[in-house]
Formats: structure tokens, sequence, C-alpha cells
């Protein structure tokens, strides 16, 4: 009697490990491609020297723009100075795009409140560091921007 007691409990925890096996896949086969979906893929980073943000007069006084360089944006400011910044436009602290904020001469990340003043220093909020730099120069009336050197 006793080897019949110990094959049915040997029958019964392969059909739990049979069970169980089974359940975990179909588990996996269920999160594994929606994880796999909001991933978002790898992209290559291109890489550029400079680019053209465009005319002069096409900017007003005392705006921003975001400028694609390469696969990365930079925000374009010119100030009420006529003086034109470029900067690195995502956030320092969870890569949230920035943005210009005239009425408070600042550069703003809508995250989480961040501000960064007109030199990309950051005064207020979570960012961690200031936004990295770009050189803006003039050629005719056509804006460049390049990296430092």
């Amino acid at each position: 009697m006793k080897s019949s007691a110990n094959n049915e409990d040997g029958r019964r925890n392969f059909l739990k490990y049979i069970i169980n096996g089974g359940l975990i896949g179909f588990v996996f086969s269920i999160f594994y491609p929606l994880v796999s979906y909001l991933k978002p893929p790898k992209q290559e980073e291109v890489e550029v020297a400079s680019v053209s943000a465009g005319k002069l007069d096409e900017f007003e006084k005392d705006s921003g723009k975001i400028i694609q360089f390469g696969s990365k944006p930079v925000i374009l400011i010119r100030t009420q100075t006529d003086k034109l910044l470029a900067y690195d436009a995502v956030c320092t602290h969870l890569d949230c795009t920035v943005q210009y904020k005239s009425e408070m001469g600042v550069i703003w990340c809508a995250c989480h409140n961040g501000k960064y003043d007109l030199s990309g220093k950051n005064i207020s909020g979570p960012p961690p560091k200031p936004l990295q730099p770009y050189n803006v120069s003039l050629k005719g009336d056509e804006i460049i921007i390049s990296k430092l050197s």
C-alpha cells in the first residue's frame, strides 16, 4: 500500500511541476511582449558638427525655438538684447524637453517645474546640473549652431 501512495505522490508532484511550468510560461508569454512594446528601441545617435537653424529674421526677439541637432533637440533663444544662445534642450533631471518662458526670462522644464537661467545654470527645481551649451554664430543672416570645441 505504501508504494501505491508514494507512486501517487510522485505523480501529483510531477503534475504540479508541469502545471506550474505551464502557468509560468503562459504568464511570461503575455507579459514579455507587453514589456518589450513599452520599452523604446535604442536609436543610434547621429553625429553632426553643426546645423543651420534658419535666418535671423525668422526669430522674434525674446523667443525660443527647438532645433534638431542630429538626433538631439537643442533650444535656440534670441534674447531681448538680440543675443543668441543655444543649449541642450533635454532637462538634466528626467530627460524632458525644456522650453523658453519669455515672461519669466528662464528656460523651463514642465515635468517637475525645473528652471534654468539664460546661462544654462539650474536655478530651481530638481535638475541636478546645468544644460550643455552650444556655439551660435552668424554667417550672413543665417544662424549656425555647433558643438563647443
